[in-house]
């Protein structure tokens, strides 16, 4: 009976570590998924732009609107990620 216990313990405290490992790398994801989203929206901004310079300000808007959308997603996922580290 000891030795079951033992292992129980054992087995809870692997998957412990485990799941923080994986929050932790799941956040580390989300952040630089997000980083790499971002960066794409405002290039595609930028070469539209720079194609219709008279839409600029249309463009602009909807850049803001989808880089802020991602952020909101990515801001998500990098909480999901820091609770499973910390819970």
């Amino acid at each position: 009976m000891a030795l079951l216990t033992v292992l129980m313990q054992a087995t809870e405290a692997a998957s412990t570590g485990l799941a923080q490992a994986g929050g932790a790398i799941g956040a580390g994801i989300a952040a630089i998924a997000a980083g790499i989203g971002v960066g794409n929206i405002g290039k595609s901004a930028l070469e539209s732009i720079a194609r219709q310079p008279e839409a600029a300000n249309d463009i602009r808007a909807n850049m803001i609107l989808a880089a802020a959308l991602v952020e909101g997603v990515a801001l998500f996922g990098v909480i999901a990620g820091l609770l499973a580290v910390v819970l």
